[in-house]
C-alpha cells in the first residue's frame, strides 16, 4: 500500500459519516491553514445535478486555449485520486509527492479532530490552489451547494448552475425545490448567476435566491441559446451569434452545456473569441461521459465488430440524456443494445432506466467492487425489471460481457453496448481496459 493510500484511510476514518452536510469543520480547518480559501486566484463555482464535470472540462479547454492557466477541482475520481486535483503550473493533475504532503499537512492541522473525507480533502486542494500560481480556478461543487465544502468562497467570478434534477435525496431532501434551493446556496451578493434551462419550479428558487443576493441570472433558452445548424453549433445571445465547431463530447446535451460554458466566461469578462473558442471546444475531454471505447483489453473480450460505450451518469436525469443519444445511435445504425450496469445505493436505478425501455434488447447488471455502497447485481437487476427491462445479475464485468458475446454469437449481430450506471463502475472499466485518465 502506497501513501497516497495509507494516508486517504486515515482521512476516511476522522468522520463515522461518508457525507454530513455542514461548514463549521470546514471553517474550522482552513483557519488552521491560515485561510487558503482566502487567497486564490478568481474562482468559477459550478453546482448542479447533470452536467457539471462536462461545463467544467469546456471551461478549462476554453480558457487554456486563450492561454489562461487553470486550477480545476472536481470529483469523484475515476481511476486514481488525484484527477480530483488539477494544477494550473503545469495543467495536469497533481503529483503524489505535492499531494501528499498538501494532505499530510491538513491531517496534522486538523488534529484528530472529526471531519468529512470530502471536506478535508477539499481543503487540500484549496491549499495548493492558494500555493501554486493561476489565473482560474474551477470548482465544482460535491453535493448540494449550500453546505457542500466548497461554499467556503465568498466573492466568486460567476455562480454557475447545471440542469437540476432528483439525486441524493437522502442528503438533500426529496422534493425538486427544496434540492434546488441546496444548489442556489452558491449564489453570492453581487455576483452573476449562469443558469442551465431548468424546471419551471427549479427555476424560480434560483431566480429568487439571485434576487435576495441582488443579482442577474442568466438562462439558457432566455438569455443564450445554441443548436446544430448545419453540422455546426451556434451560439447567440442578444449581442450576435457564434459559428464554432459541434462539441467533441457526444449527445445533444453537449450543445447546452458548452454554451453554458460560454455563458460564464462571456459573465466573468473571459470569454475570448470565436477562433480561440473553436479551438477551446475541439480540445474538450473529460473521461467516463459518452466515452467511446475502441481497443483495450476489455475491449478485446467483446464480440468482433461491437460498438463499446461508456458512461457514468447514475440518476434518472443523466438516464434520459444518455437513451437519447443511444436512440440517435440506433437511427444512425441499428445493432442491439446491451447495457452492463452497476449503481450505487443511493441512487434511483428504476429512474435512471425507465427512458431506456423499448431500447435495450438486455441488462446485466454486476457488482462495483471500488465501494461498500453498490447495490448487489441481485437487487439492481430486480429494479431494472421495474423499468420494464429484462436483465440478469452476473458476479462481474467480465462475465456479463462474456454473456453479451454468447447472444451475439446466437444472434449473428455485432452489438452495442453501454457500460453505465456509475462513476466507480466507469473507473474500474477504464483501468480494466489500461485506459486511466492522464
Amino acid at each position: 500500500m502506497d501513501q497516497i493510500t495509507r494516508i486517504l484511510d486515515r482521512l476516511l476514518a476522522l468522520h463515522p459519516k461518508e457525507i454530513d452536510l455542514s461548514l463549521g469543520r470546514m471553517h474550522r480547518l482552513l483557519d488552521a491553514l491560515g485561510s487558503p480559501e482566502k487567497r486564490l486566484p478568481p474562482v468559477i463555482h459550478i453546482a448542479g445535478t447533470n452536467g457539471k464535470g462536462s461545463v467544467t472540462a469546456t471551461l478549462r479547454a476554453i480558457l487554456e486555449a486563450s492561454g489562461k492557466r487553470c486550477h480545476v477541482y472536481t470529483s469523484p475520481h475515476l481511476v486514481s485520486f488525484n484527477e480530483r486535483i488539477r494544477l494550473g503550473t503545469d495543467g495536469k493533475y497533481v503529483s503524489d509527492l505535492v499531494l501528499f504532503d498538501a494532505l499530510q499537512r491538513c491531517e496534522e492541522a486538523n488534529g484528530g479532530e472529526e471531519i468529512t473525507f470530502f471536506e478535508i480533502t477539499t481543503a487540500a486542494a484549496l491549499l495548493l490552489f492558494a500555493e501554486h500560481p493561476a489565473d482560474v480556478v474551477l470548482l465544482e461543487v460535491g453535493l448540494g451547494g449550500r453546505l457542500d465544502a466548497t461554499n467556503v468562497i465568498n466573492e466568486p467570478l460567476v455562480s454557475v448552475i447545471t440542469p437540476v434534477s432528483m439525486d441524493h435525496e437522502k442528503f438533500l431532501g426529496d422534493d425538486l425545490t427544496v434540492i434546488a434551493a441546496e444548489k442556489a446556496g452558491i449564489i453570492k451578493p453581487g455576483v452573476p448567476v449562469v443558469s442551465a434551462e431548468q424546471d419551471p419550479d427549479v427555476l424560480k428558487v434560483i431566480e429568487r435566491q439571485a434576487a435576495r443576493n441582488k443579482t442577474r441570472v442568466d438562462v439558457f433558452g432566455q438569455d443564450f441559446v445554441s443548436q446544430l445548424d448545419q453540422g455546426r453549433m451556434t451560439f447567440q445571445d442578444e449581442d450576435g451569434l457564434l459559428d464554432l465547431p459541434q462539441p467533441v463530447l457526444g449527445g445533444s446535451h453537449q450543445f447546452a452545456n458548452a454554451a453554458l460554458a460560454m455563458a460564464a466566461l462571456k459573465a466573468t469578462g473571459l470569454l475570448p473569441d470565436e477562433d480561440v473558442i473553436s479551438t477551446g471546444l475541439k480540445s474538450v475531454n473529460w473521461p467516463g461521459r459518452l466515452q467511446p471505447l475502441t481497443h483495450g483489453p476489455l475491449v478485446d473480450m467483446c464480440p468482433e465488430g461491437s460498438e463499446v460505450w461508456l458512461d457514468g451518469g447514475h440518476n434518472p436525469g443523466a438516464g434520459i440524456s444518455i437513451a437519447q443519444f443511444m436512440g440517435e445511435q440506433e437511427e444512425r445504425a441499428p445493432r442491439p443494445l446491451y447495457l452492463i450496469a452497476g449503481m450505487l445505493t443511493t441512487k434511483d436505478p428504476t429512474g435512471f432506466f425507465r427512458p431506456f425501455d423499448g431500447l435495450v434488447r438486455h441488462v446485466g447488471t454486476v457488482p462495483i467492487a471500488t465501494t461498500n455502497t453498490a447495490r448487489s447485481p441481485e437487487e439492481l437487476a430486480d429494479l431494472a425489471r421495474c423499468a420494464g427491462l429484462e436483465a440478469t445479475p452476473f458476479p462481474s464485468l467480465d462475465a456479463a460481457i462474456a454473456d453479451v458475446a454468447a447472444c451475439a454469437a446466437d444472434d449473428g449481430e455485432a452489438p452495442r453496448i453501454l457500460i453505465c450506471g456509475s462513476l466507480y463502475l466507469a473507473g474500474e472499466a477504464l483501468a480494466r481496459n489500461n485506459m486511466a485518465p492522464d
